[in-house]
């Protein structure tokens, strides 16, 4: 149970509605993180475009692992399970996420995705431990633009995680349950 109930869909006004017929469309299922911001509207509507332009501007499979990984660094059920559920339906090995406290010596992990992961785990501990040495070799690595990219995506995720962490939002089972059998495109 969360701290604060989220709108219920008999609640809902049409343009949340609208919002929560989208979101069962394209996740199965409406995430509870939405239904506890639907009490800001606008902040909600403004969360949404935002996740929908970072996801248009900045995606790739280690960038998503490393957001997977903060939400396993700060425990947001919630964050873990949905973030596994996108990274099945974008076709990526799961499996492997069994693994990520052990990304520093796992070979399941590329040498990039161990700097990476490293990162994401500096950038998520307080206060943050990232040192001139991580930005110059994964910027070596990456590029200016997509090292850019990954901090941002590392950032928005510690805001997540630390929002639901807030309200105790808890997994939904998408990873587990009838959302993740619905196709997320």
């Amino acid at each position: 149970m969360t701290r604060i109930n989220g709108i219920t869909k008999k609640d809902a006004g049409p343009l949340l509605k609208a919002v929560y017929w989208f979101a069962r469309r394209r996740f199965g299922a409406v995430p509870e993180p939405f239904t506890v911001m639907a009490h800001h509207p606008k902040l909600m509507m403004a969360s949404g475009r935002h996740e929908l332009a970072v996801k248009k501007a900045a995606h790739q499979p280690l960038f998503e692992l490393c957001v997977y990984r903060v939400a396993v660094g700060l425990g947001c059920s919630w964050c873990v399970d949905f973030g596994a559920m996108l990274m099945k339906h974008d076709g990526l090995d799961i499996e492997r996420l069994k693994h990520i406290d052990s990304y520093a010596t796992s070979e399941l992990y590329t040498d990039l995705e161990r700097r990476a992961l490293a990162y994401a785990d500096a950038m998520t501990a307080t206060p943050v431990t990232v040192t001139d040495a991580q930005v110059t070799e994964l910027e070596d690595l990456l590029g200016r633009k997509e090292l850019v990219a990954l901090t941002y995506q590392i950032a928005l995720e510690n805001q997540r995680a630390r929002f639901n962490s807030a309200f105790d939002i808890k997994d939904q089972g998408f990873t587990s349950g009838d959302a993740c059998r619905v196709p997320a495109n």
